[in-house]
């Protein structure tokens, strides 16, 4: 069965989006004129597989840049207006991020965050009103 665990390793951000964008132009092209033909259930699965895969790419890759601009002396203000979002909320989902690094640590396929490089990056972090 296809699944984001099963096919996330075989990805980049973007293999996965080059991938997922060819199965739904094929999908968006069937049956509309063209000589595509219509995903079968496997392709679908696929499709719905790498959708999730290239939105957690995506969002490991935010908060590796949220990450880079705090070590970099931005602020959480200026965080959340790049983001399109309050600083208090851009500060709550980078601490998510870090907390779901750290439950994954250990595990088979991920590396995430030991006890070192959760204090490190609740340092980098800080508190929302600081800078």
């Amino acid at each position: 069965m296809t699944t984001p665990q099963s096919i996330e390793p075989q990805y980049t951000l973007l293999t996965a989006v080059a991938r997922l964008d060819e199965l739904r132009v094929r999908e968006s092209l069937a049956g509309a004129g063209s000589d595509q033909e219509a995903l079968d259930r496997g392709e679908l699965l696929e499709l719905l597989a790498l959708s999730e895969v290239v939105a957690r790419k995506a969002a490991y890759g935010r908060q590796l840049s949220v990450r880079a601009a705090r070590r970099a002396g931005a602020s959480w203000s200026q965080i959340g207006a790049s983001l399109g979002t309050s600083k208090q909320a851009a500060w709550e989902a980078h601490n998510r991020w870090i907390d779901e690094q750290a439950a994954v640590h250990g595990q088979p396929g991920r590396i995430g965050f030991d006890e070192d490089d959760v204090a490190e990056a609740r340092a980098i972090a800080g508190d929302p009103d600081g800078v």
